[in-house]
């Protein structure tokens, strides 16, 4: 059984021959790795290929594409201007989050010159290669042949994007989107929902031009440590409606949506579910995600990828790691609508070893 058909499986809530596998790496981690014994491969597609990782993700530029601009940069850090517009500081690896220091878009008039410059046109040919702060770009048909590359391996093949809440907050910052959401909700609204078209219209430019898509990962960061960022009835009011155009658009095609969150956000599940999310991703444990209850509460009609500590990764006992998987996969992997994934990306703790462990459990546990 090739990954399409197992992931396809698992997002359908049926068991394949065994749970299918997908991680994302910070590249300091990649870097350490390579110095225990992982082959000096380029970090995207090869490295995923040897450690048997199943998708293949394509990242259209749904951005304001703003000129990129280095202001200051040292041994350790970097202040750069990126094509979001921000300034934003990062260590020279970008293997962290990013300190944000300025947004774009700074009231509704700035908003109203910005949103201009969110159009869908086949000049969007570039597509990012991995998160936008990187700086790996491939031209269009140089993405197109990654495409074909990765159908014929019977990768599962995602489009990618960033939307909502995730998303404004690049081009409005945190602090002044979350003020807007009780002060300027028709403002909020509006914003969502320009993103939404964008996403829905790039997507049928893509399968024009040949790209034929397996199903479509959205990541819209809604939680932190202890909740949701803002109540569910805003989620409901503001947020759900352009999640709804979203994945209307892709369930009438039979993709199934995924959606990409961060944070303790358990409360917004039902409204995912409503919105016509097919399964959530990453299943943060340090912010009190559990992958077991939510399998056993939500399991039969939401799926769920990710949920095993990277915590219990880098642990020196191996037998940490290994209840870990163990006992999450046994209630998670039941009757499908369970994808492997650490709960967030794996950091420059784990060493190489410890990290081949994991995929040997992996694939011992996950097994039907």
């Amino acid at each position: 059984m090739n990954s399409r058909k197992r992931i396809n499986k698992a997002l359908h809530h049926e068991e394949a021959d065994r749970v299918p596998i997908q991680d994302v790496l910070w590249r300091s981690t990649i870097e350490r790795w390579k110095k225990e014994g992982l082959p000096d491969l380029p970090i995207e597609p090869e490295v995923e290929d040897y450690l048997g990782f199943e998708m293949s993700k394509f990242f259209p530029d749904l951005g304001p594409r703003l000129p990129r601009e280095i202001l200051e940069q040292n041994e350790e850090y970097v202040i750069e201007r990126n094509s979001f517009g921000e300034i934003v500081k990062n260590h020279r690896d970008y293997s962290t989050t990013p300190q944000i220091i300025e947004s774009p878009v700074k009231s509704l008039d700035d908003w109203k010159q910005f949103k201009k410059r969110l159009e869908p046109d086949k000049s969007r040919a570039i597509s990012w290669r991995a998160i936008p702060e990187e700086d790996e770009v491939s031209g269009w048909q140089n993405e197109l042949q990654r495409y074909y590359t990765a159908h014929q391996k019977g990768k599962f093949i995602l489009y990618c994007a960033i939307i909502g809440y995730d998303c404004i907050q690049r081009y409005v910052g945190s602090e002044r989107l979350l003020m807007a959401v009780v002060t300027q909700p028709e403002w909020v609204k509006e914003m969502y929902m320009t993103q939404a078209e964008l996403v829905i219209a790039m997507f049928a430019l893509m399968e024009e031009e040949g790209f034929k898509f397996d199903g479509v990962f959205l990541a819209s960061d809604l939680g932190y440590k202890n909740g949701p960022l803002f109540s569910p009835e805003h989620y409901k009011e503001q947020l759900f409606p352009a999640d709804k155009v979203i994945c209307e658009y892709f369930n009438k095609k039979d993709i199934p949506v995924i959606l990409h969150s961060d944070g303790y956000v358990k409360p917004l599940i039902p409204y995912f579910i409503k919105a016509g999310f097919s399964c959530l991703q990453p299943i943060e444990v340090k912010a009190g995600m559990d992958v077991r209850d939510l399998k056993r509460e939500y399991g039969k009609e939401f799926a769920f990828w990710g949920g095993i500590d990277v915590n219990t990764m880098a642990h020196p006992d191996p037998q940490v790691i290994e209840k870990e998987i163990k006992s999450k996969f046994a209630v998670a992997k039941k009757d499908g609508g369970y994808i492997y994934h650490s709960d967030h990306s794996v950091p420059d703790n784990v060493t190489f070893q410890q990290y081949k462990r994991v995929l040997e459990l992996v694939h011992k546990y996950g097994k039907y």
